[in-house]
C-alpha cells in the first residue's frame, strides 16, 4: 500500500526528532496489527501536528515533556527528552519544565519524570550523574 503524503511528511520529522534507528526499528518490528498504530502516529502526530507552522520543534518538545509528565508516561518521556535535546532544549530548560510540571501535576508524577529524564540525560552525556555540591 502506498503511503500518504501526510505519512511521508511525518516520517521525515519523526526521524529527525527521534532518530532514524528508533523510528525505522519501530516500523520494521510492526506486524500488520501494530502497523495501524504506526501509521496513525506518523500521520497524525508527526505529519499533522509536528509539521504545522504555529510552533517550532523546540517549543513542541517542551510541551511534550510537560504533557507526558502530566499523563504519567515516563517511558514515552524518555524518548522525548532525547528528542528535546535534538531540538535544542537545554538541560536547564528540561529541569525547569519538569519542576513546573511537578507543581501542577504532583510530586509522584514529577518524580517519575525526573527519574526518566535523568536516565536519558546521563546516557546522552548531558549530565554527569555526580552528586551536586551542598548548598
Amino acid at each position: 500500500m502506498a503511503e500518504s503524503e501526510q505519512f511521508e511528511k511525518g516520517l521525515e520529522v519523526r526521524r529527525a526528532v527521534l532518530g532514524p534507528d528508533y523510528v525505522d526499528g519501530s516500523l520494521a518490528r510492526a506486524d500488520e496489527f501494530m502497523m495501524a498504530f504506526q501509521r496513525i502516529t506518523t500521520e497524525w502526530c508527526w505529519g499533522y501536528a509536528w509539521t504545522r507552522e504555529g510552533l517550532d520543534r523546540r517549543t513542541r518538545s517542551m510541551l511534550n515533556l510537560a504533557m507526558l509528565t502530566a499523563l504519567g508516561r515516563p517511558a514515552e518521556l524518555k524518548l522525548h527528552v532525547k528528542g528535546a535535546l535534538t531540538n535544542g532544549v537545554t538541560v536547564d530548560e528540561i529541569r525547569e519544565i519538569l519542576l513546573h510540571a511537578t507543581v501542577y501535576c504532583g510530586i509522584p508524577a514529577g518524580l517519575d519524570a525526573f527519574k526518566a529524564a535523568h536516565e536519558v540525560l546521563k546516557a546522552e552525556g548531558a549530565v554527569t550523574g555526580e552528586p551536586a555540591a551542598p548548598r
